[in-house]
């Protein structure tokens, strides 16, 4: 473990972060830190705390702990995903198994509801993506 503290800190929140300066040079050797902006990861947009202007090196680290958030989100997007069809295998071997007709009775309408409808979401983007291809494909 690094006993060199980083430069900033980025307070996750739902859609983005509140980014702090980290200061550990001061005479009372406490840590402080004073929050520079608020970073929305959605829209990209930055916002600088208070009258605070933002200079080249806090906007490069913030524009480099985004492209680092984003690569995660869409990381973990996946293996949730991912996941689920793990559950999904583990349900059917629960329900094949172990369930109880009492269980089935109380997860049956629920499940078959949201597996038809993911279903009818998969075939309608697969055949999307199917048309818009043979349509690029065709000789005008």
């Amino acid at each position: 473990m690094s006993l060199e503290l980083p430069e900033y800190f980025f307070r996750v929140r739902e859609n983005g972060a509140f980014v702090f300066r980290v200061d550990s040079d001061n005479r009372q050797r406490r840590i402080e830190m004073d929050q520079i902006a608020v970073v929305n990861i959605r829209n990209g947009e930055v916002k600088p705390n208070g009258e605070r202007t933002l200079d080249e090196h806090d906007m490069a680290a913030i524009t480099e702990w985004m492209e680092e958030r984003r690569a995660t989100l869409a990381y973990r997007e996946i293996d949730d995903i991912l996941r689920t069809v793990d559950h999904l295998n583990q349900t059917a071997h629960w329900v094949q198994t172990k369930a109880t007709e009492e269980q089935i009775d109380a997860i049956l309408n629920p499940l078959l509801l949201s597996m038809h409808d993911l279903r009818q979401v998969l075939v309608r983007k697969r055949t999307d993506r199917i048309m818009r291809e043979r349509e690029a494909n065709e000789p005008e």
